[in-house]
């Protein structure tokens, strides 16, 4: 049942709308000023507010202004000696919408409805914000974790250019999304290019669009990864497999802050950060004319390195743990234990696939395993190749 405060100094409007709401079968709290109306947000939790705006003691636009800082609830501002310069004012400090007295029993009905809707979607950003922040958790306490998110506060906040380095599997990707979300473009797109996985021939079609009939397949216009990132973070995965000519074409892009369609005249100005990543020796592609140098140093402003498990055994108990909890609760499953050999015995192996491939033992752990993973459980299991 949805919750509604009302917040009135007149008694018959709060008992006439207490009756009309309670018919509708929401639950309805009410208070006869602002101050009273606040005490009761701190204790309780709505889904809409209706809130006058002459009132004693406080009145209904400095009350909204002190519940745009302690909720995100929609409120629905009502008066009968509102003005247009009231309304305007009230919908700039935050409120939903403004209703004037005597009021329209279906515009309020139909109003508080929308609202809900809109608390409704705010829930439902919020719990997937959560699970997106918890999916790409940073977990370590190893002094090489601790430095790359020391790295990460740092840089996030700028517009520098990112290159990250580290084997398959290590986190390249969680340290490029960590940066995005902690930078200023957080709430902007976040476009990933896996550079490794498309056709040379279709790359530069991927990253910078195309015009309609500018080859066979080409039926219509299509925006690019760089159009369509523009404001936000573009990650370049696996950079050191892009063909050079691409690579020619994203090093103009980054010097000019325009791009080109394929097929197109128009130049497109962009506003995009780059991070890009590569498991490979880029001085060495660079040494065997594989990969631009100028386009190095564009890339380069700042360069983390991602270390592979072999050298941040300290965090494996700490991750095979957080691993445990991710992966139980999206099974529904009652959160497992391990033993500490078990974990001893995890710490011993050779982890060549890194994270990802830790991630993947702890869920077949997770499948396969009673309710307390043993040393038995961790032979048997996490290495089944080596059988």
């Amino acid at each position: 049942m949805a919750g509604i405060l009302i917040i009135d100094d007149e008694k018959s409007i709060l008992n006439t709308l207490r009756d009309i709401l309670e018919y509708e079968k929401y639950s309805v709290d009410d208070a006869l000023d602002g101050i009273e109306g606040l005490k009761l947000l701190n204790e309780n939790k709505y889904d809409v507010i209706l809130c006058d705006i002459k009132m004693p003691r406080m009145d209904g636009l400095e009350a909204l202004e002190h519940i745009m800082k302690i909720t995100d609830t929609p409120v629905i501002m009502i008066s009968g000696h509102g003005t247009i310069d009231t309304a305007v004012s009230a919908i700039k400090k935050g409120a939903y919408d403004y209703i004037e007295k005597p009021l329209d029993l279906n515009r309020l009905l139909i109003t508080i409805k929308n609202a809900l809707d809109k608390s409704s979607l705010i829930k439902e950003t919020k719990v997937l914000k959560q699970k997106v922040s918890k999916t790409y958790e940073m977990v370590g306490e190893s002094d090489a974790i601790s430095g790359i998110k020391t790295m990460i506060e740092r840089v996030a906040p700028t517009n520098a250019r990112i290159l990250i380095t580290g084997p398959n599997g290590s986190g390249k990707e969680l340290v490029a999304r960590w940066i995005h979300e902690k930078s200023n473009r957080a709430i902007l797109p976040f476009i990933e290019v896996n550079c490794a996985a498309i056709p040379a021939e279709l790359i530069e079609s991927k990253l910078f669009g195309h015009e309609k009939g500018s080859f066979t397949s080409a039926i219509k216009q299509r925006k690019g990864d760089f159009e369509l990132a523009n404001g936000g973070t573009l990650f370049l995965d696996e950079i050191g497999d892009m063909s050079l000519s691409a690579q020619a074409k994203v090093l103009r892009a980054l010097q000019e802050n325009k791009i080109m369609r394929v097929g197109g005249e128009k130049e497109i100005p962009v506003d995009v950060r780059i991070i890009a990543a590569t498991n490979k020796n880029i001085k060495d592609e660079i040494n065997n004319e594989r990969f631009r140098e100028d386009l190095y140093h564009r890339l380069s402003v700042i360069l983390i390195n991602v270390p592979p498990l072999e050298e941040r055994k300290k965090d494996i108990p700490l991750l095979v743990n957080h691993f445990l909890s991710e992966i139980c609760e999206d099974q529904g499953k009652p959160i497992m234990e391990i033993e500490d050999e078990a974990l001893k015995e995890l710490e011993k192996i050779r982890w060549t696939g890194n994270i990802r491939e830790l991630r993947n033992v702890v869920e077949r752990l997770v499948i396969l395993c009673d309710d307390v993973i043993s040393v038995n459980d961790i032979v048997l299991f996490a290495q089944p190749l080596n059988k």
